[in-house]
């Protein structure tokens, strides 16, 4: 277990040192390197989807929705940037990764009844760590740039701001929940290869593309 938590520290410290990056370096570099993890993306859902038992004309039009949902994500993400600036960016990325930090240790710990039984690994006490780290995890981060004075932050914490942290992390649990699917009808265990010792792009980032335009809309709902 500490060995794989490790792990999941160290490629969410590399994702998010990358991603700071590109998000500040200038627009370019974003927009470059967006589009360069959502390729990578695609190319594990296409080779996920072809591993499934359907039909060739349903496989076509599960990689066309697809395509354009990832199209939807790298249209929104830029004008996230944009329009809110990147610190708003990094607040989504931070409570999605929180949500998966805290599934996995909690998960791990403590165990007990499954959540699902599309991920075995899934548990009930997984699920609620996950939504605790994202609260915990999320507020510390907020606090700390409020704090670097970076002054685009105007989140105060109220009922709405906890809740959407709440909604955070059941989105990106949802997402994770997807690809495990996903993996489950493509009998694999992992969704590539591309990163030695964790799997592939999409099994470290699933609730990623999902957490960031859901939590993203909410945010502006609640906002």
């Amino acid at each position: 277990m500490l060995s794989n938590f490790l792990n999941r520290i160290l490629t969410s410290i590399t994702l998010i040192i990358i991603l700071s990056f590109g998000l500040y370096y200038n627009e370019f570099s974003w927009s470059v390197l967006v589009i360069f993890f959502l390729c990578l993306c695609f190319y594990e859902f296409y080779n996920l989807i072809n591993k499934i038992n359907l039909s060739k004309i349903f496989k076509i039009i599960i990689i066309i929705l697809i395509a354009l949902y990832l199209y939807f994500f790298y249209l929104l993400v830029i004008r996230i940037k944009i329009d809110f600036g990147e610190e708003t960016i990094l607040i989504l990325l931070v409570a999605c990764i929180f949500s998966d930090i805290g599934g996995y240790v909690v998960g791990k710990m403590i165990g007990g009844r499954k959540l699902t039984s599309i991920s075995p690994n899934k548990t009930i006490s997984g699920a609620l760590g996950s939504i605790v780290f994202t609260i915990f995890g999320t507020s510390l981060f907020i606090i700390l740039l409020k704090k670097t004075d970076f002054g685009l932050i105007e989140i105060e914490f109220s009922f709405l701001s906890y809740l959407w942290m709440i909604l955070m992390s059941i989105y990106c649990q949802s997402g994770d929940l997807f690809i495990s699917y996903l993996k489950r009808k493509a009998k694999v265990k992992d969704t590539g290869n591309i990163l030695p010792g964790h799997g592939g792009i999409l099994d470290r980032v699933d609730g990623l593309l999902l957490g960031i335009p859901v939590g993203f809309i909410t945010f502006l709902i609640f906002y």
